[in-house]
């Protein structure tokens, strides 16, 4: 059933508000997923704070090409649909790539990550990274193991001090009495 000028219109601006504005953009064949699967991806990317439409190739080409995305063309073949996501471009990838093993009808075709064209393997090696709160953490303790270190050093040295301390009130103690 063709859509109306408006609701292409609509379609052309949503999809360029999210090629412009998401971290990463993946491009996916969904062929062979029956409703249950495709519900279940959409909840999941839902929770990870992410979006996976269903678009038309003609219209993404189109956008793409508007916007200066160039390299996209041959991936836009097929059915497709758009995973994007604002916030963590780790996150659609992780899902997609869950998806993925459950169902091995899901097929990544591509991606756009910081405005290029990456291949599945970059969406792999995406969707392998630890997620963003686990790489915080992890700079955090990377930070705060120097620093740690620093204040057990200044602690053995007011320590060695007192203690340094303590022998000369002693010696001084002992001749003071002898």
């Amino acid at each position: 059933m063709p859509i109306s000028r408006q609701e292409k219109e609509a379609v052309i601006e949503m999809l360029k508000e999210r090629l412009q504005n998401s971290q990463v953009v993946i491009l996916a064949d969904y062929r062979g997923l029956d409703v249950a699967a495709m519900n279940k991806l959409r909840r999941k990317m839902q929770a990870a704070e992410s979006e996976f439409k269903v678009v038309k190739n003609t219209l993404t080409k189109r956008v793409a090409h508007e916007i200066g995305l160039e390299g996209l063309d041959p991936f836009l073949e097929g059915p497709t649909a758009i995973a994007t996501c604002v916030n963590d471009p780790v996150a659609p990838a992780k899902v997609l790539k869950e998806i993925a093993k459950e169902h091995k009808e899901l097929e990544i075709k591509a991606g756009v990550l910081e405005g290029s064209v990456v291949d599945v393997a970059a969406i792999q090696a995406l969707a392998d990274l630890p997620s963003r709160e686990v790489l915080l953490a992890q700079v955090a303790r990377g930070m705060q193991a120097p620093l740690t270190g620093f204040a057990g050093a200044l602690q053995a040295l007011l320590r060695n001090f007192a203690y340094a301390l303590e022998a000369i009130r002693k010696q001084k103690a002992g001749e003071s009495a002898g």
